[in-house]
């Protein structure tokens, strides 16, 4: 301690030295947004070259360091000019070298220095120094200041949590009044200029001063901060927190010099929508709604909903279109690769193509895709997509009971967006996309509305152009766009939205043409999605056979693709576990070991052996079926019971045939007693009794199954039938022949017996499938007869009798 010279009695001025001998001269460490007080323990990443060639000679030495902070951050290799004058002195006390190259030091702070004279600058930089000591002016004033800084400091402490409370037990057992000030300067989060002025500052009293200025600073901000925080949760009136707040956004923008947040997002909607070609009507709404934007405050709950409908519009694809490839050859060398057959569909999308470039401004067609499950219909919509090279989104509307799941919510209610249509058009990005409405069928109404009449406008190619969606209630023109639908049946389908379509029907596939598609696409793609490969597996025809027939049993591919699929997957694991060395070949006999016993085999034989039974085609959304319809009698009054879960029409055609059956029973069994009917109750059965059934078609089926139990005669195992009857005997044309005739290939059967008045459908049926099926057309119920049993009828009365008394 050095006297520098006070009056006797006054306070005393003092120069405190560090007892710690000082070097002549030392290696210089440049800081980079950071400044070091003496006797602080500081950890730092080293990095640059020149750095670790100093740190690595320093550790060979004395260890002792300069760290001198640099008077700008952005210079990477500060030169003497860019450093400051005033730095610390320190020991390496530990070091670490990082896998990168880098180094980790710890250095214990120890006294201020000055530079005084630089010695070189290569490899690195080396300075004369001296000690920098502190002046100490002991007074009371000195005190005061001590005992201010520590208050201050520990009010902050307990509002600020980057700061921990047992700095708070360190700082107020400080007594030196340097060491609190380095204490403090070096604990808060302070700009580098006010820390290096700290440092700088050899009057601890001055020293003190600019810190408790610092300090009282810092403890307005924190409590500006509570006051705010306070303010928020105490429930103030809405009006005057929104105001309080806002001037305090206002202040704190206007001293960080930043622009206004509400502004800022106006001009990027504002920027963003400019560069659309919006219709007029379009333009003036966002032109109304960005002015009322810029008008509200982000607190405001209007605000987001402003925000959210202006984004919404500047996200539609009101100016962007596709541009579609109409080439023909192009179009059919797609379909044709990814569906086999359906030629009337990829007919229709060849004519559309036609249409479209004799046409460019042909409005968007509306396509009705009509057939059981698994038959290509939805993957037909993406197919045709690709081969337009026009955006694809997919509508799943089964389920859909609320009209506002179609045409959006207005914006009156709260989390409110647009329908599903203004969000596949946002996702296509593009205004003349191919969008699919799958499963059009199965939309429901409630108290919500009517999904399906809000459909009549979408599906209207009159009226789509000016579709209006309630949430942005502006007109969006959908007459560029395709529409394809799809649906299992048309009855649930009202009426004006199926008038709007153009229907196309997608029957089943025939047993051949099941065997192709799983050849092409289904045996390739379960073979890749289960790890394997061509080297590893094949399928060969009869395998394939054997599935189609043995374990499916459906209209379309998708059970014949997971069977596929079981197989493919048992083949993996044999490889997985090493039990399969080479290529595996699936025959028929190896589907049996891997799939099991067969799932369906055919009963026609079986079932219809007994007279009163016959075999019966019907219709149902997911392809056709066979059904077995049972005649019994027994002793009895006369009654007529009608059992299977059948539905009005299907019971009327069970009293229709057994009213004709009645009427010519004598002409067709004339010795039938004629007091048969009178003493004998008719039951008539068609199993599955929990499916339910309806329809008119099984009435010829019925009048047979009668026919067979009165004359004792079984019906042909190979024959099947289907038509409706009519008291005269007349038998009248029905629907899905082809559906039937599938139904019928799938069960084994050789022969079809249907109305001769739907002799003209046979051209839909595929000329293989003709083939290999007999189609016996008949116009009234006597044909019938004649050609569905075994053997010619005859009139034997024992086994009438036994048909009758069994």
């Amino acid at each position: 301690m050095i006297e520098v010279g006070v009056p006797d009695g006054g306070p005393r001025e003092v120069a405190v030295s560090d007892s710690r001998e000082l070097p002549a001269q030392a290696g210089v460490l440049p800081l980079r947004d950071t400044v070091t007080f003496p006797d602080m323990l500081i950890p730092l990443n080293v990095g640059q070259e020149r750095s670790i060639e100093l740190i690595n000679d320093v550790l060979r030495g004395d260890r002792s360091i300069v760290m001198v902070a640099s008077r700008n951050p952005e210079i990477e290799a500060p030169g003497p000019q860019d450093l400051c004058d005033v730095g610390v002195i320190g020991v390496v006390a530990r070091m670490i070298r990082v896998p990168d190259g880098t180094l980790r030091v710890l250095i214990q702070g120890g006294q201020r220095v000055h530079l005084e004279r630089w010695v070189q600058t290569e490899p690195y930089l080396v300075a004369e120094i001296s000690e920098a000591a502190d002046i100490v002016k002991q007074s009371p004033e000195l005190v005061a200041l001590m005992r201010n800084v520590q208050k201050t400091f520990s009010d902050i402490v307990q509002q600020v949590p980057y700061l921990p409370e047992e700095l708070q037990i360190m700082v107020a057992n400080v007594e030196d009044p340097s060491a609190l000030s380095h204490l403090i300067a070096g604990a808060l989060r302070l700009k580098t200029e006010e820390k290096q002025a700290l440092l700088e500052e050899l009057d601890v009293s001055k020293r003190l001063r600019r810190l408790s200025e610092v300090l009282a600073r810092e403890l307005e901000v924190v409590a500006i901060g509570s006051r705010i925080q306070s303010q928020v949760q105490s429930g103030l009136e809405k009006g005057q927190r929104e105001y309080f707040l806002r001037q305090q956004m206002k202040a704190i923008q206007e001293e960080l010099g930043e622009s206004d947040e509400v502004q800022q997002e106006a001009n990027e909607l504002r920027e963003q929508l400019g560069a659309l070609d919006l219709p007029e009507e379009v333009r003036k709404q966002v032109d109304r709604e960005l002015a009322r934007l810029e008008r509200l405050q982000p607190a405001m709950a209007e605000y987001g909903v402003v925000r959210s409908y202006l984004e919404w519009i500047a996200a539609l694809p009101w100016d962007t279109a596709t541009e579609d490839n109409l080439d023909l050859a192009h179009a059919r060398d797609v379909l044709d690769e990814d569906h086999y057959d359906i030629e009337q569909v990829k007919d229709r999308i060849l004519e559309f193509l036609a249409v479209r470039s004799l046409k460019p401004d042909a409005r968007g067609s509306i396509l009705l895709f009509v057939g059981p499950p698994g038959v290509g219909k939805t993957s037909l919509g993406r197919s045709i997509a690709r081969a337009l090279g026009r955006k694809f989104e997919r509508i799943s509307v089964g389920g859909v009971r609320d009209e506002a799941e179609i045409r959006g919510h207005r914006r009156t209610y709260i989390g409110a967006m647009p329908g599903t249509i203004i969000r596949a058009m946002r996702d296509a990005g593009a205004k003349n996309p191919l969008l699919m409405i799958d499963e059009i069928d199965k939309m429901g109404a409630d108290f919500r509305g009517d999904p399906s009449s809000a459909m009549l406008e979408v599906l209207d190619p009159e009226q789509n152009a000016n579709f209006r969606d309630h949430y942005l209630d502006l007109q969006f023109d959908l007459s560029h766009v395709i529409f394809v639908t799809t649906a299992n049946t048309i009855e649930t389908i009202p009426g004006p939205l199926r008038d709007r379509m153009e229907m196309i029907q997608l029957a089943g596939y025939t047993e051949a043409e099941k065997l192709e598609i799983a050849r092409r696409y289904l045996v390739p793609r379960q073979i890749e999605r289960n790890g394997l490969s061509n080297s590893k597996i094949a399928f060969s025809d009869a395998a394939l056979k054997s599935i189609i027939s043995d374990y499916t049993r459906e209209a379309g591919v998708r059970q014949l693709e997971r069977e596929i699929g079981s197989v493919a997957r048992k083949v993996a694991r044999q490889f997985a576990e090493g039990k399969a060395k080479r290529k595996v070949t699936i025959t028929a006999p190896r589907v049996r070991e891997l799939l099991g016993k067969p799932k369906f085999y055919s009963e026609t034989r079986r079932r219809t052996s007994r007279p009163g039974v016959a075999t019966g085609l019907a219709w149902t959304p997911v392809g056709g079926d066979v059904l077995f319809i049972e005649a019994t009698a027994m002793q009895g009054t006369g009654k007529l019971t009608i059992t299977g879960m059948l539905g009005d029409v299907m019971k009327e055609s069970a009293q229709a045939a057994l009213s004709y059956v009645r009427s010519n029973a004598y002409e067709l069994f004339p010795e039938l007693p004629e007091d048969w009917f009178a003493k004998h109750d008719i039951h008539i059965h068609v199993p599955a009794g929990a499916i339910p059934k309806d329809g008119p078609s099984a009435g010829i089926t019925m009048a047979t199954a009668l026919a067979s139990l009165l004359s004792g005669r079984p019906v042909r195992a190979d024959t099947a039938m289907t038509g409706e009857i009519t008291l005269t005997g007349q038998v009248l044309p029905i629907g899905g022949l082809k559906e039937k005739a599938l139904a019928a290939q799938r069960y084994g059967i050789k022969r079809v017996i249907a109305p001769e008045l739907n002799a003209q459908d046979i051209d839909e049926i595929p000329e293989h499938l003709r083939k290999n099926l007999e189609f016996v057309f008949v116009s009234e119920i006597g044909e019938v007869l004649d050609v569905a049993f075994e053997a010619p009828r005859t009139r034997r009365r024992a086994q009438l009798s036994a048909a009758a008394d069994g």
